[in-house]
Parts: structure tokens; sequence; C-alpha cells
């Protein structure tokens, strides 16, 4: 069984459905028979490459509402986090544009799935918990050595864009499959679920999914991030 999962590198929501995500196939009986594969979302690309600006002010103004009210918005994002074992520090935080980050995940599963989920976990990790940058090369080939990706080879890849149109392909299957922000998990291209449903919901679809074979269905949405930012 395949569970594909669109997200964004810097979608707050995506990564406490990962946790979740993780915790319904700890639940799962059949886990050893489940293949979860990573696929690219962009929330914001009209983000000019390169560029990077403060994310809480940027937010206070998509909202209309008054910085401090923001914070406070984040603050609460923050404790639903931690409730996953997440440490996140969202005032603090900067948004660019993820093309690059996106390009470097379909490198990293040229060498295998499992090296492309272990990438995801580190970019993620990264923006979130370390408050690091994902949006330029130099930032992110650290990060790409360090799950055991050659330098030469990143730079290189990062330079030619060999990998943009797979992107580009992958955000273009997201909105086919009804896709309107992420998370967006999708199991065996039958069960779909938006946003970052509860371990429970996610288990109810993998246990679904595997009793039989009905054409898409879609739970209710739940919070996720979507239009170039993510309402907290």
């Amino acid at each position: 069984m395949r569970v594909e999962v669109w997200s964004d590198v810097v979608c707050p929501w995506c990564y406490v459905g990962k946790r979740r995500l993780e915790t319904a196939l700890e639940r799962f009986p059949h886990r050893d028979q489940v293949e979860v594969v990573w696929r690219s979302f962009q929330l914001d690309p009209t983000v000019p490459e390169g560029e990077t600006h403060p994310t809480l002010p940027a937010l206070a103004a998509k909202y209309g509402v008054p910085a401090e009210q923001m914070r406070e918005n984040m603050r609460g994002l923050e404790e639903l986090a931690a409730a996953e074992g997440l440490e996140y520090h969202l005032a603090d935080g900067i948004s660019g544009n993820t093309l690059l980050a996106h390009e470097l995940l379909h490198l990293a599963a040229e060498h295998g799935n499992e090296k492309r989920n272990e990438l995801k976990e580190r970019l993620l990790h990264a923006y979130f918990e370390e408050q690091r940058s994902v949006f330029d090369v130099d930032s992110l080939v650290p990060l790409a050595v360090e799950v055991g990706l050659d330098e030469a080879e990143v730079r290189e890849a990062l330079a030619d864009r060999r990998y943009r149109h797979a992107v580009i392909e992958d955000s273009a299957t997201a909105v086919e499959l009804g896709a309107r922000g992420v998370p967006f998990f999708v199991v065996d291209r039958k069960y779909g679920a938006a946003g970052a449903q509860p371990a429970e919901q996610l288990l109810q679809i993998l246990e679904r999914a595997w009793a039989d074979a009905n054409p898409l269905i879609t739970v209710p949405a739940a919070e996720g991030c979507e239009d170039g930012t993510c309402a907290v």
C-alpha cells in the first residue's frame, strides 16, 4: 500500500501531520507493507527565489490582524505541535521560495525513497526547530550532506535545475486529485484526507484502504495551509 503526502517544508501543519501519520502507522498492523512517498507542493510559488521575509508581520498583514494577535495565534499552534513532540518557534520564522528544497527532495529520491524520507524530516526539523533557512543552495547543501548525499552532486543538480519539472508535476497532480492546501494524504490513489488529520482518522483511512478498493473518498478537511499562507 502506498501513502502519498503532498506538503511543503515550511508548512507548520505539515510537520504536525507527518507526526500524526507516523503515529497512525505505528498502530497499523500492516505497517511493513506501507510505503510513504513525499510529494512536492509549494504554498506560495510566486515568492521570488532568493528573497526571504519575516513570517509574522507578513501573516499579520495577510489576515489584517495586529502583530501581537498573530503572535498569540502562533503560540497556540506551537502548543499543538508540542503535543506531537515538536518544538516550534514560529514568531522567529522567515519565509521564502521552497522550490530548491523540493528539487533537492527529488534528487534524494533518486537514491531511494528512504533517503527522500530522511531528508524530508531533516528539512522540516531544520526549519521549524532550528530556525535555519531552507531557501538557498548554501543553506540546503549542509542538510543534504548530513543525510548522506554527495555535496558535488547536490550543487550540480540545484544549479542545472534538473528536477524543477518534477516539482511542478507533483503540484499539478495534487490539484487534479482535489488538493487545495496541505498536508494532503492519498492512499493508493483511492482515499484522500486533507489537512493535519488526527492520528485516529488517518488510521481509519489506512484500515479502510487495506480492506477494500472503492473510488477516492475524501474525509472532511482539517487544519492545513493554503493560498500561500498558513492560518494559525
